[in-house]
């Protein structure tokens, strides 16, 4: 079923964009709560005539977009987390981590405004996520996930103890 958004909805698109849906979601959520309206020919129209009215609005937005691709371009983001055996992180990493280590690095972008596949990352090495500041821009930018703790030699284990206890059962 395809719908008109009205609103910004998290993981689905931002205002005035055209989506499918299943139908269910479309009923029962986003049409009663104001969110979206039905793709239907006179509301194509209607928003078509919306987005005209809009042009030298939707310039300005498209502009302060454009600029903030820039700053994301000559920006580089290493986020540290704790790691496990295998390269495995302990919890994980999703779109408010980098919303915050972007912030860290003097860029604004809020975090409905990226998308990470999977939503979340749980392993360190290069990751690209997919960052849509407005509907007709949108950039991957990648990122480092590398471990916290500093790099350090396995500890012997007491030779002696475990010998002594295997000699005895």
């Amino acid at each position: 079923m395809d719908i008109i958004l009205k609103k910004d909805v998290e993981n689905l698109g931002l205002e005035f964009d055209t989506v499918s849906v299943k139908p269910g979601y479309a009923r029962n959520f986003l049409i009663p709560q104001g969110y979206a309206l039905l793709a239907t020919p006179k509301n194509k129209a209607a928003l078509e005539a919306t987005l005209e009215a809009r042009k030298e609005e939707e310039a300005k937005l498209i502009a302060a977009a454009n600029a903030v691709v820039e700053q994301l371009k000559k920006t580089s983001v290493t986020i540290p987390a704790k790691v496990g055996s295998g390269d495995k992180l302990f919890g994980s990493i999703n779109n408010a981590d980098l919303s915050a280590a972007l912030e860290k690095a003097g860029v604004s972008v809020e975090k409905k405004y990226i998308k990470i596949p999977g939503n979340t990352i749980k392993r360190t090495g290069k990751v690209t996520a997919n960052i849509r500041l407005h509907r007709n821009v949108e950039y991957n930018f990648e990122f480092d996930i590398v471990s916290d703790a500093p790099v350090e030699a396995p500890k012997a284990a007491p030779a002696k103890k475990e010998e002594t206890s295997s000699e005895e059962a």
